[in-house]
C-alpha cells in the first residue's frame, strides 16, 4: 500500500510523541501547605430566615399564618398591660374584699304543717364592713333570701345606700308570713330534728348590685354574692314546740361568692 508524503510526516510525528506531555514543567507540590478547603453554598430560603423580609415573605406564603402571630402578639401585650395596670391599682390603693357578718337573728316562730305550709317569723341583723380607706362602694340593689333545706320561703328588698371608706353598716330585715314549701323525706326528718332540738338551720343568700368609687372614678357593677350558713334557735315556746330559750344566736361569718359584671 503507497502513502502520500504528508501521511508519513503524520505518522512520523506520532511515532516521536509517543503518549508523553512534551508542555511546560509542572512545579513539584509542597505537602507542607495545607490544601484548602472547597466553600460550601449556603442555600437561604425565602420566608424562613430571621431577616426584615421574612415576615413579608411569610404573609405571602401564608397570611393566615401571619395573621394569627400579629393576634397572638396583640392579646399578649394587651394581657400584659391589663396585668400591670392591676398591679399598680393594688400598689397604690391596696383594696380589701368587703366583710359581711350576721350579728344578730331572731326567731318567733318556725311551724311546718302537715300539708307543708311553713309559718315563719325571722328578723336578721346584716353586718357590712368596708374597709378599704381609698374604696367607696355603691350598694345599688340589695336582695335577701332565706330558705330552709334548699327551699327558699321568703325574698325581701333592702334599701340602697352608699357606703364610704372605714365604714360599718347594719341592715336590718324581717322575714315573716307563710309560705308553701316541699319538705318531704331527708327533708322533713331534718325539720324533726331541728325542732327537737329548738335550733334551726336557716341559710340566707344575699344578691347585690355594687359600683366602686376611687376618686372621681366609679367603675361599671358587679354582680357578687354573699352565703351565710346560719343555726338560728327558737325564742318563744309558741313557735311550733322545742323551743331553746336558753340559747343565744352566734355571730355568723358570711362568704362572698362569685362576682359577675353587668
Amino acid at each position: 500500500m503507497a502513502f502520500s508524503p504528508d501521511q508519513h510526516q503524520h505518522q512520523h510525528e506520532h511515532e516521536h510523541l509517543n503518549g508523553a506531555y512534551y508542555g511546560p514543567s509542572i512545579p513539584p507540590m509542597d505537602m507542607s501547605r495545607p490544601r484548602p478547603r472547597p466553600r460550601s453554598r449556603s442555600f437561604h430560603r425565602p420566608g424562613r430566615g430571621g431577616g426584615p423580609g421574612s415576615c413579608l415573605c411569610c404573609c405571602c406564603e401564608c397570611i393566615g399564618c401571619c395573621i394569627f402571630q400579629l393576634i397572638l402578639q396583640v392579646l399578649l401585650s394587651l394581657l400584659f398591660f391589663l396585668a400591670l395596670l392591676a398591679f399598680l391599682f393594688w400598689l397604690i390603693f391596696r383594696p380589701n374584699l368587703v366583710k359581711f357578718h350576721v350579728t344578730g337573728a331572731s326567731l318567733t316562730r318556725f311551724n311546718l304543717s302537715s300539708d307543708n305550709l311553713l309559718d315563719y317569723g325571722l328578723g336578721l341583723n346584716l353586718t357590712v364592713r368596708n374597709p378599704n380607706t381609698r374604696i367607696g362602694i355603691y350598694y345599688d340593689s340589695i336582695e335577701a333570701r332565706t330558705s330552709y333545706e334548699g327551699q327558699r320561703f321568703y325574698s325581701l328588698y333592702l334599701p340602697p345606700f352608699y357606703q364610704g371608706h372605714k365604714n360599718t353598716t347594719t341592715l336590718d330585715g324581717v322575714f315573716q308570713g307563710q309560705q308553701a314549701v316541699s319538705l318531704d323525706g331527708r327533708a322533713r326528718d331534718a325539720y324533726e330534728t331541728d325542732k327537737a332540738s329548738g335550733s334551726y338551720g336557716i341559710d340566707l343568700k344575699v344578691y347585690l348590685r355594687v359600683r366602686f368609687k376611687v376618686g372621681w372614678f366609679k367603675t361599671f357593677g358587679f354582680k357578687p354574692r354573699v352565703s351565710c350558713g346560719l343555726k338560728v334557735p327558737l325564742t318563744s315556746a309558741g313557735g311550733g314546740g322545742g323551743s331553746n330559750s336558753g340559747a343565744t344566736f352566734e355571730t355568723t361569718k358570711c362568704r362572698i361568692g362569685y362576682w359577675w359584671i353587668f
